[in-house]
């Protein structure tokens, strides 16, 4: 060995500079890395295929199923019913306050009297009026009377119809009459006032 010293370059045989010489003349070269010059713009970027652009997009959007599953806004429910105050209830029972209007339904259909009571509210409340009667009637006495005719269920419908979605913008609250103004057979309404609904 030779201590560590290295040798100097080693002459290529002839055998070796013909097989190099036929490896130059196919090689191509290299591209010089200062291209292109600084001053000239940047060649254009290919155009992704639609197929990959509607991927791309895809993948950048929420999945269908998580804009599914948020809640939608939920629309405003009408306004709450109100108990009528014992005050007022009080004022009224003793002529201190007086009943702005009354309707009686006495004698007509369902049908009949669910339209006449809709329009007697809103009409009421378009006056201004905040506080009125409505009679339903007690209904015939026996199980033939409640039979032959529909005066017997106003009574019970009646306060259905006053709690309905649809005339919550009119009524604020209802409850059963006192004696003196038909007690079972009527109930007291209290309208919102037309500015409120």
């Amino acid at each position: 060995m030779s201590g560590g010293r290295r040798r100097g370059p080693r002459n290529l045989s002839g055998e070796e500079r013909e097989l190099w010489s036929k490896v130059a003349s196919t090689a191509t070269p290299l591209k010089s890395t200062a291209w292109p010059p600084p001053d000239m713009p940047p060649p254009p970027q290919p155009q992704p295929a639609a197929d990959e652009t509607s991927a791309t997009s895809a993948a950048t959007s929420p999945p269908a199923t998580e804009t599914a599953m948020r809640p939608a806004p939920q629309p405003k429910g009408p306004p709450p019913l109100a108990p009528i105050e014992r005050r007022v209830r009080q004022k009224v029972v003793r002529g201190q306050r007086r009943i702005d209007s009354r309707i009686d339904l006495h004698g007509l259909t369902q049908h009949q009297a669910h339209d006449r009571l809709r329009g007697f509210l809103r009409l009421a409340q378009q006056q201004g009026h905040t506080f009125v009667l409505v009679i339903t009637g007690k209904g015939g006495s026996g199980a033939m009377a409640a039979y032959m005719d529909e005066r017997g269920i106003l009574r019970r419908v009646v306060p259905q119809w006053l709690a309905m979605a649809d005339l919550r913008t009119i009524v604020l609250g209802f409850e059963e009459a006192h004696l003196t103004h038909g007690g079972s057979g009527a109930l007291y309404v209290r309208l919102r006032k037309l500015k409120d609904s």
